[in-house]
């Protein structure tokens, strides 16, 4: 990662990775100097750094993007980090050249032009890529496929060391120099869903779902935490139903270590417009509702920490 200068606010941001054809960087983080919270949110699938090339390969750009991207949830993230002093990592990398929350080897070799599966990427375990939506989507169900053409093995491994492997580089930095100074670090993997369909007239469809791969990435007071929060405040939730996570909290959660994952989907129509295009009126009251969920969440990692440090101690 390239660090640059902290800012007249005491913010210390540092960028990383390359999106072969522009000039962002694949992913930038951001935290207060004197990190004052435990927690860090991350945000793959916000990005709209578009390559000309990627637009032109797409059969329909307008519609891929749109069912691809957690369209501007980043705006929510912002907006939270800034109330909390959390720690934020936003990929402007986009999802349709390459997935951040699938493992290396769920790759449609279906879709790779030239030869056998590397075996540096390959395994048999590449059930979501079968499905479609592997580590670079391939389908989108009611539009078909989305690529007017197979890409190269150069072009995927070029997208895997410019993006995925440095951003889950800086993510587990980070989380261990939270890890390192509280004793204990919570990862919030920060996404949004379309609205549920109803299952029936009598029951009111979730607005969040948090997802904890049911049990095994975070400590589980963590999980009831935030589905009691969500409850004081009148806002349904499910727990990892339909969305348990993916690759981020097998790959960076490490409850032993005090290191926790959780992802949070949050419903877009709670911060979008009437289309579920663009950002609406509710956006900034959504992220005072998550920011409260965080502190409390902060404050719950910062115990952990403590119990594990005097535990410790007292070996």
């Amino acid at each position: 990662m390239t660090a640059d200068s902290p800012d007249d606010r005491g913010i210390r941001r540092l960028h990383g990775g390359r999106i072969v054809g522009r000039a962002e960087p694949a992913f930038e983080f951001s935290a207060p100097i004197d990190c004052v919270i435990p927690l860090l949110i991350a945000v793959p699938h916000a990005g709209r750094a578009y390559p000309s090339r990627v637009l032109e390969q797409m059969r329909d750009p307008a519609g891929s993007t749109l069912r691809l991207e957690d369209r501007w949830v980043d705006l929510v993230a912002n907006e939270v980090a800034a109330r909390t002093g959390a720690g934020l990592l936003i990929a402007n990398a986009p999802r349709a050249m390459l997935d951040l929350n699938r493992a290396l080897d769920d790759v449609d070799w279906g879709m790779i032009a030239d030869g056998e599966p590397d075996s540096r990427y390959h395994s048999q375990a590449n059930r979501r890529a079968r499905s479609g939506l592997g580590l670079i989507p391939r389908r989108l169900s009611g539009l078909g496929e989305i690529w007017k053409s197979s890409i190269s093995r150069a072009e995927l491994a070029e997208r895997i060391e410019g993006i995925h492997r440095p951003y889950h580089a800086a993510l587990a930095q980070e989380l261990e120099a939270i890890r390192d100074r509280w004793g204990a670090a919570v990862l919030i993997d920060m996404h949004s869903m379309p609205p549920l369909r109803h299952r029936d007239s009598h029951t009111e469809e979730a607005q969040f779902v948090i997802g904890d791969r049911f049990g095994a990435s975070c400590e589980p007071g963590l999980a009831e935490l935030a589905l009691s929060y969500f409850a004081r405040h009148d806002r349904p939730a499910n727990h990892n139903r339909p969305y348990s996570g993916g690759f981020a909290l097998d790959r960076h959660a490490a409850t032993r270590r005090g290191i926790h994952a959780m992802q949070i989907e949050i419903c877009r129509s709670t911060y979008l417009d009437m289309r579920l295009e663009q950002p609406s009126a509710r956006l900034s009251q959504l992220a005072q509702l998550l920011a409260g969920l965080v502190r409390e969440m902060g404050r719950e990692a910062a115990r952990l920490g403590a119990g594990d440090y005097l535990a410790q101690a007292a070996e």
